[in-house]
């Protein structure tokens, strides 16, 4: 049974009208029958009629804030904005009449005599909003004087995000992200009449204030005045030094979008070409982080047993159940600061990145020969957040920083540009062993529903002892795919259950306890969308009964992460999912292992170094944090 519970409220761009009732509208002599209610901008593009934008966004409610989007209504005294004006009687509109055009002309030029930097060193340079439309319309000078000095100080007192007030153009695109889209609200509004500018709720600076790293304000600022802390020059001096061994973990959603920096559609992996691309800048080793997400899946799905049957069997009061998903650093540090309560519930897995990283620099680096402190650990993924992540203290446990350097998909490629590197006509290369071999499940880890879908593979089967094709078609759990904001599934393990794989015998005697019962898991993405889930579940809600619910931070999970090609919309995000499950079904037509538990590297890796199992002492010193499931925060060195 799959049950999806309706998203938030959100302020509609369409207000239908009775029964569906549509009127007429003729747009630049186009005629077009909408529903009562139609947003212009939105009518418009039904016809084909594109019309200039600028606090527009397709995941955020209309504001009608920076009025790029003015047009002409017959009978309407003055220009309106069409993003907010809605269609409720036949109307004739016309869009780039000479008052249009001379409007929207002059609202560029006074944002440029407000906006302070020099466009060659933006980091948006080339796919600034701003820039384009001044192109657009023709504007070689300032008509209306030009900032020569800065008004604000440009903070980078964060891990992950840098915010340069002086080239804000005040179209509110970051605080309605921050607010309506995440639920956060770091981010305000400040001052009056012309003193009006965006800072933080509290106005303090970005690393001090509840910011979750999350990074989706970055993706939805039409200029530079929100961009990822850059380590490109950090990472190309690791790489031009001959003392350093610099390797690269590759995570499978940036994968699936990065070819969209060198103009190919959204959906197009380039995650072969990637390999020997990364091998050409100088790279020691390219390795694979979907390896580490199957890791991930072994000891995540091993902690939920331990947690059933300590709940079911054993009867435990203290269980924290439903337990966390662990992958997303944007959510665990909303949790820790909105949630610190529910901490018991979270799952004490690091993310794919940070296990791969403390492996880098322990089983890898002695069975090279190296000295972890000339390894540099650099890890490829698409979200900002993960900077913050690598950053953490707890995040050492190999002795060193696990990770050293997080670059996002828009990072690398600059770094590939700068190199004179045209990623899409790069031969097809391989990732290097030893962590080089994945499954489909590690790789779907990129979507929204894919460490739940992973997580079920591997349990469902260790549980039953037969293939999980004989429940689902070619074990695609499609239940727990889609961009539904929250969905919530029920599972029924079936009566006739398996014996315990040995590797997990010492913790689990038997499946009895299992037979016919329904496991009730959920999926979310997006934080204002988990407070939801969390209120629901402190209110005894459906969400209270659930087993495991799988939490992002980011809309469409990390395909959306705030470090991924920009722009972003529900459609882009779409197209890049499809990647990721093409890739994954590629590995079931090629007959490699789909399953995280078949991994051949991850089962070597315990047959070498995770001697004690899953979830044993070793794999909590290396893969887990402090935090337990009685919610009790124990540095990890103190561990038994």
């Amino acid at each position: 049974m799959i049950t999806l519970v309706p998203p938030a409220a959100k302020t509609p761009t369409t207000a239908p009208g009775p029964g569906g009732a549509t009127v007429r509208a003729v747009i630049d002599g186009r005629e077009v029958e909408v529903v009562i209610g139609t947003t212009i901008l939105d009518a418009a593009g039904t016809c084909g009629v594109r019309i200039p934008t600028l606090c527009h966004h397709p995941d955020l409610p209309d504001a009608g804030v920076c009025r790029m989007c003015v047009v002409e209504v017959e009978g309407q005294r003055t220009l309106q904005p069409s993003c907010v004006f809605p269609i409720t009687r036949d109307l004739e509109i016309h869009t780039h009449t000479p008052r249009v055009a001379a409007a929207r002309r002059d609202i560029i030029d006074l944002l440029l005599g407000e906006h302070y930097g020099d466009c060659r060193t933006c980091a948006r340079n080339g796919s600034c909003e701003l820039q384009d439309l001044a192109a657009e319309y023709g504007l070689d000078r300032y008509r209306f004087g030009e900032r020569t000095e800065p008004l604000f100080v440009r903070d980078d007192s964060g891990p992950s995000i840098v915010f340069d007030p002086d080239k804000c153009i005040q179209c509110l695109r970051c605080v309605r992200t921050c607010a309506e889209l995440q639920g956060v609200r770091a981010l305000g509004i400040a001052g009056r009449g012309a003193g009006v500018h965006v800072t933080t709720f509290a106005d303090l600076p970005l690393g001090s204030e509840f910011c979750i790293n999350c990074g989706q304000c970055v993706n939805r600022c039409p200029t530079g005045a929100l961009t990822a802390v850059d380590v490109t020059d950090r990472v190309r001096a690791a790489l031009d030094d001959p003392g350093k061994h610099v390797v690269i973990q590759t995570a499978p959603a940036p994968r699936a979008a990065l070819g969209e920096e060198f103009g190919l559609a959204p959906g197009t992996p380039v995650t072969w070409q990637l390999t020997t691309a990364l091998h050409e800048l100088g790279f020691d080793k390219v390795f694979d982080t979907t390896f580490a997400a199957d890791l991930t899946i072994i000891e995540e799905g091993v902690e939920l047993i331990q947690r059933l049957h300590r709940a079911l069997v054993q009867g435990a009061p203290d269980v924290a159940l439903p337990m966390f998903t662990s992958c997303s650093p944007g959510w665990v540090k909303f949790l820790e600061h909105a949630f610190p309560d529910d901490l018991p519930h979270l799952s004490s897995c690091k993310s794919p990145q940070q296990m791969f990283g403390a492996l880098i620099k322990t089983w890898y680096a002695e069975r090279n020969g190296l000295d972890p402190a000339d390894v540099v650990s650099v890890a490829l993924m698409p979200c900002v957040a993960k900077k913050f992540e690598a950053s953490r203290p707890e995040m050492t446990d190999s002795g060193y920083a696990d990770v050293d350097l997080v670059l996002t998909a828009r990072e690398l490629a600059r770094m590939l540009r700068r190199q004179g590197i045209d990623l899409p006509s790069e031969p097809p290369g391989d990732f290097d062993d030893p962590f080089g071999t994945a499954t489909g499940s590690g790789v779907i880890f990129g979507a929204t529903g894919g460490v739940m879908e992973a997580a079920l593979r591997t349990v469902l089967e260790m549980v039953t002892g037969a293939p999980v094709e004989n429940l689902y078609d070619h074990a695609d759990i499609t239940p727990v795919r889609g961009f539904d904001d929250v969905r919530l599934v029920e599972l029924t393990i079936p009566d006739a259950v398996g014996p315990v794989p040995s590797i997990i015998a010492h913790l689990i005697p038997d499946w009895d306890w299992l037979r016919g019962v329904t496991l009730r898991v959920a999926v979310a993405h997006g934080t204002a969308t988990a407070r939801r889930v969390i209120d629901d579940i402190h209110a005894g809600g459906p969400f209270s009964t659930c087993h495991f619910i799988e939490f992002m931070a980011c809309p469409g999970g990390c395909l959306g992460g705030g470090g991924q090609p920009i722009p972003t919309s529900l459609e882009i995000r779409r197209a890049r999912a499809r990647a990721i499950y093409a890739e994954d079904a590629a590995y079931g037509a090629a007959g490699l292992a789909r399953k995280s538990h078949e991994n051949p590297a991850v089962q070597r890796l315990y047959a070498e170094l995770l001697t004690d199992g899953p979830g044993g002492a070793t794999s909590h010193r290396l893969l887990h944090t402090g935090y337990t499931a009685r919610g009790t925060f124990v540095p990890t060195d103190r561990r038994e």
